[in-house]
């Protein structure tokens, strides 16, 4: 395990814009049309995201979440930590206090590392800003009912693996789409997820998917 991962990829933010596009649409579904690179429409809201590094068992990990099929959008899908940035909020605090809130981690307990590349959700009317953070150690999640059906903490270097992208078919709305995706157990992460991932991948100068 690289212990100076987090150092090198806030000094790559800090010194470049992240990869954007052009590894971000590697993981975009099909049909899609580059929507999720805008422009948003007018009713489009801000929010954030964040990706969380967090050292365990000799590798690096990030947490994702298993929205609950109660949800009104994007139910029984895997997300990252985040949501709507309230009046007054910038996207970092939002990307925290939504962190908070979802796992049950104190801000206090995390270091923002930077920001990657904006995406446009357009089925929910979201323009999402990721940020990247990490952690000492593992914190001790305890993630929200309301929000999190379960929780997948993934090691990094597992999404670094080619044998664990793939494309899987969906049908939606009578018309099947070619879906590229990440492997990790029986889950596969795709959408905005994916792309969002993807990039940081990108960021830590791997080709990604």
């Amino acid at each position: 395990m690289d212990e100076e991962l987090p150092k090198k990829l806030a000094a790559r933010l800090t010194a470049a814009p992240p990869p954007g596009r052009a590894v971000q649409r590697i993981m975009e579904p099909g049909l899609c049309y580059g929507r999720h690179f805008g422009p948003p429409t007018y009713r489009a809201r801000e929010a954030a995201v964040m990706v969380l590094l967090y050292p365990h068992a000799g590798e690096w990990h990030l947490p994702l979440t298993v929205r609950p099929a109660t949800l009104p959008a994007h139910s029984g899908q895997i997300s990252l930590p985040g949501g709507a940035i309230d009046a007054g909020e910038s996207a970092p605090q939002a990307a925290l206090r939504e962190f908070e809130e979802e796992l049950g981690v104190p801000r206090e307990e995390v270091t923002l590392v930077g920001a990657l590349s904006p995406i446009y959700v357009f089925v929910s009317e979201y323009r999402v800003t990721p940020w990247v953070a990490a952690a000492d150690a593992r914190p001790r999640f305890r993630p929200s009912p309301a929000e999190v059906s379960e929780l997948l903490e993934v090691p990094l270097d597992r999404l670094r693996e080619p044998a664990n992208c793939g494309r899987h078919v969906r049908r939606q709305r009578g018309i099947e789409l070619s879906v590229p995706h990440f492997l990790w157990g029986r889950h596969r992460i795709w959408g905005a997820t994916a792309m969002i991932l993807n990039e940081l991948i990108g960021a830590l100068d791997d080709a990604g998917c």
